[in-house]
């Protein structure tokens, strides 16, 4: 039985704003999502959220760290302060956990690396959002038995919605 849901897709296809959907109809979440940070119409970095309000900048042009991908440093505390402590909250007393995104910025963190494992063996749900690299430690995740992976594009939000909705497991 697949009881871990992940969505992919091309950037700016609305896998965040899928996933926040998702939050608001199941009131058992907790974990984390992220937000682009814009000035303007320009993205300068991207924020940590929690489902419960907590918020930290992820990566930021112009942000000083040893840890870069293109033109962002990544906070590596806000991740692991806000994030990976989040998603531990919810393994411990949610029946599903959101993060967003299993991705490149966050594999930086070996603690977050080996949570995601953690979230993946639990009997809880996961919900969130993997990036489409070639990279071991994702392609892995979506090879995994366990795992239904849903490819996001602008015209298929309810469709995947309502498979979402019709999985027993979601509940």
């Amino acid at each position: 039985m697949r009881k871990n849901i992940l969505l992919t897709g091309e950037p700016k296809t609305g896998k965040t704003t899928l996933l926040k959907r998702i939050i608001q109809d199941f009131k058992s979440c907790g974990g984390f999502y992220t937000e682009e940070i814009l000035n303007g119409n320009k993205r300068t970095g991207f924020k940590i959220k929690t489902t419960e309000g907590r918020e930290g900048i992820l990566a930021k042009k112009g942000y000083r760290s040893k840890f870069r991908l293109g033109k962002y440093g990544i906070n590596l505390k806000a991740l692991e302060e806000i994030g990976v402590n989040a998603v531990m909250s919810a393994l411990s007393d949610k029946k599903i956990v959101v993060i967003d995104e299993i991705g490149r910025m966050e594999l930086f963190s070996k603690k977050f690396k080996d949570l995601v494992l953690k979230v993946l063996n639990s009997d809880k749900i996961l919900v969130g959002v993997i990036h489409r690299a070639n990279l071991g430690f994702l392609n892995d995740i979506r090879s995994r038995q366990d795992t239904e992976i849903f490819e996001v594009n602008l015209g298929n939000h309810e469709q995947i919605l309502k498979k979402i909705n019709s999985m027993a497991i979601i509940k």
